[in-house]
């Protein structure tokens, strides 16, 4: 019987230590393809690259595994990995580990979740990791763990294909991690502000900043377990058709 062959990606790019991470645990399950950005693409969302060319070159920063650094967004990794790398589709979409949550509403930025999305949307099994950290150089080893159980209940498992994981894992040590819950999407927001200053001539520039409100962190959503200790898995679908308000617009006179 042969492998699975399973793409990952990320959104901190190549060189980042999460994807690093990942890829170690991955290869325990299949033949791994790593197609991943160049350079940062944090909070990219589901951006693809259409006003210039997209570059691919080949890596070799992990041995044993067919690697490339790609000049384009986590999104255009999985559509260049698809249909220029592998021909085919994979049969998993891994994408991070990600330096940083992506709980509640920052699913909405993440370009590591978007690129599990993406895989989705080409019926692909796809999942996204994320780490409540953004130190570059986090602990990673419960993260591992998360991973390796994840992984392999995916591959264990049918579930429908319209359908991608988001996985976020505690910033704790081992012996405060508690587990596993399956969550559902908190509510959260970033409560904006703009840092404005000025370059050498004098010209004024912005800078995005801000504090993340949580307005639903209640028992059975990620925040939640999160807060609690544990690492939250919310099934999440990228048709966002509020069907509730159907029959309500269909009352509309338009």
């Amino acid at each position: 019987m042969s492998k699975p062959l399973i793409l990952v990606t990320n959104d901190d790019g190549i060189s980042a230590k999460g994807i690093r991470s990942l890829c170690e645990i991955a290869q325990m399950f299949g033949e791994v393809v790593l197609i991943a950005p160049d350079s940062p693409q944090s909070g990219m969302g589901h951006a693809i690259t259409i006003h210039e060319p997209i570059r691919l070159n080949e890596d070799d920063l992990f041995e044993g595994i067919k690697s490339y650094s790609c000049s384009g967004t986590p999104v255009d990794c999985v559509k260049i990995g698809i249909y220029e790398v592998m021909k085919r589709k994979p049969d998993l979409v891994v994408s991070g580990i990600n330096h940083g949550s992506n709980a509640a509403t920052n699913v909405l930025y993440s370009g590591t979740m978007s690129a599990a999305v993406e895989g989705a949307m080409e019926g692909i099994s796809s999942v996204g990791f994320s780490l409540e950290s953004y130190d570059s150089d986090a602990n990673f080893e419960i993260s591992k763990k998360v991973v390796e159980q994840v992984i392999k209940a995916m591959l264990n498992n049918e579930f429908a294909k319209n359908i991608c994981l988001n996985v976020n894992i505690p910033n704790v040590s081992e012996s405060d991690f508690k587990g596993i819950k399956i969550a559902r999407q908190g509510h959260a927001f970033w409560e904006d502000r703009f840092e404005k200053r000025n370059d050498q001539f004098n010209k004024p520039y912005y800078w995005l900043a801000g504090d993340f409100l949580k307005m639903d962190a209640e028992e059975g959503t990620d925040l939640y377990w999160l807060e609690k200790g544990y690492a939250s898995i919310v099934p999440t679908k990228y048709d966002l058709t509020a069907f509730e308000m159907i029959d309500e617009l269909n009352n509309w006179k338009l």
